[in-house]
């Protein structure tokens, strides 16, 4: 499954994905300790949502744009970073994970990205020029060689596009020997999900690994399961703090209801696998 960043963004993941990562620094931050925020597949950090890419498969139409509608004032504080990058109502342009975690920095925070693709690695410089230093390694090798982080606390995120194969797999090696050199971190994992029967094996794979704290979160779309279609995403979060988790039900509520395709109801839920 193909899920270059350029031409999802803004789509029902991302709003998870991004709505679940505001809550999850801003629980950290509840510190005053600094945090170092590390981004292991970056993307270009800035995507125009008029563009080629993103008018081809219309998905920000499903996605930011719903939320932008909804009236629910738990999606207030992600309506807020999208809105930071565009002077109109509608926007025009979406800010990835890079530019999302720029505008939660405190002064005492570092920010780090790593994007291997060549051009989209040219254009997350010029995005994020003056504000956080940027990589082009593999991002496994990369997740690992930053860990311990230099600061007490800190925040991986891990959102590969999965044209490998062996992307999962890699995915588990690499949180396995992270957890052993960084046992206290916390972790962001992102997936696609299209069908229940490999997602399963996926997950199971990861129970084995033993982590005492690892939240599963899965956002299914439909009501029933869509052979051969893009049928949601989710996110495993390690070590996520209680501040985050103790609000994170009607959060969950309030994404599934402004995002549930029409005619369905879909899923949002949280469970502990360790």
């Amino acid at each position: 499954m193909n899920y270059r960043h350029s031409f999802h963004a803004g789509n029902s993941a991302d709003v998870v994905k991004h709505s679940l990562l505001i809550a999850l620094v801003r629980a950290l931050q509840l510190k005053p300790g600094a945090l170092t925020l590390i981004d292991t597949h970056a993307g270009c950090g800035l995507y125009d949502l008029a563009g080629d890419a993103a008018q081809r498969t219309g998905e920000a139409t499903q996605g930011v744009l719903r939320a932008l509608a909804a009236a629910d004032p738990l999606l207030d504080a992600y309506r807020a970073v999208v809105q930071a990058v565009n002077d109109t109502a509608e926007p025009r342009f979406y800010p990835g994970s890079p530019r999302l975690l720029a505008q939660l920095l405190r002064p005492q925070d570092v920010l780090i990205l790593n994007e291997k693709h060549p051009e989209d690695a040219e254009t997350l410089r010029r995005v994020m020029r003056d504000i956080a230093a940027v990589h082009r390694r593999d991002a496994y090798e990369f997740w690992l060689a930053m860990l311990p982080t230099r600061t007490p606390r800190g925040l991986v995120v891990v959102d590969p596009p999965y044209e490998q194969t062996d992307e999962r797999e890699r995915i588990t090696a690499t949180l396995a020997a992270a957890q052993r050199k960084w046992a206290h971190g916390v972790t962001m994992i992102w997936f696609p999900l299209k069908d229940r029967a490999t997602h399963a094996r996926w997950t199971a794979q990861l129970r084995r690994l033993g982590l005492p704290k690892l939240l599963h979160v899965a956002h299914w779309l439909y009501d029933a399961e869509q052979p051969g279609l893009y049928n949601g995403a989710g996110l495993f979060i390690v070590n996520p703090p209680y501040a985050f988790t103790q609000p994170l039900p009607p959060l969950l509520a309030a994404l599934r209801a402004a995002l549930a395709p029409d005619g369905h109801d879909g899923t949002l839920t949280a469970e502990w696998l360790g």
